[in-house]
C-alpha cells in the first residue's frame, strides 16, 4: 500500500488504498468507481516530520498529537496571529538594522 485517501460524500468518508495498480475500497477491495459529474481528485497528506515539543519535551509524530499538545499547553499556532501593523514597519531602529524603511504613515 502506497497511500490512502478519503472521498467525502455522505455521513462517512469512503477510504481507498492504492493496490494492484488502481485505487480500491479499503474494506471490500473493489476498484474505485468514477462518479458522474465533477471528478474529485485524491489528495495525499504528507507525513509530518517527528519533533520534540518545545513546551513539554514530548515527542510529536502526528498532526493529532500536535493539536493535542497545543491544546494541553494552552497554545496556538504562531501563524494564527495577525500583525498589529498589518505588515507595515513603524520602528525606526528595527528598519535601520535590516536596511528597510519605516512605512509612510509612521514617519
Amino acid at each position: 500500500m502506497i497511500g490512502a485517501f478519503f472521498i467525502s460524500g455522505g455521513a462517512m468518508a469512503d477510504r481507498y488504498v492504492w493496490r494492484d495498480g488502481c485505487f480500491r475500497d479499503r474494506a471490500t477491495g473493489e476498484p474505485m468507481t468514477v462518479p458522474d459529474g465533477p471528478l474529485a481528485i485524491p489528495q495525499m497528506t504528507p507525513v509530518m516530520p517527528e519533533y520534540t515539543s518545545p513546551i513539554d519535551g514530548r515527542t510529536i509524530t502526528t498532526r493529532h498529537e500536535r493539536r493535542e499538545d497545543l491544546k494541553r499547553n494552552n497554545c496556538v499556532e504562531a501563524g494564527d496571529f495577525k500583525s498589529p501593523t498589518g505588515g507595515k514597519i513603524r520602528n525606526k531602529a528595527f528598519a535601520a538594522k535590516r536596511g528597510l524603511q519605516v512605512s509612510e504613515e509612521f514617519r
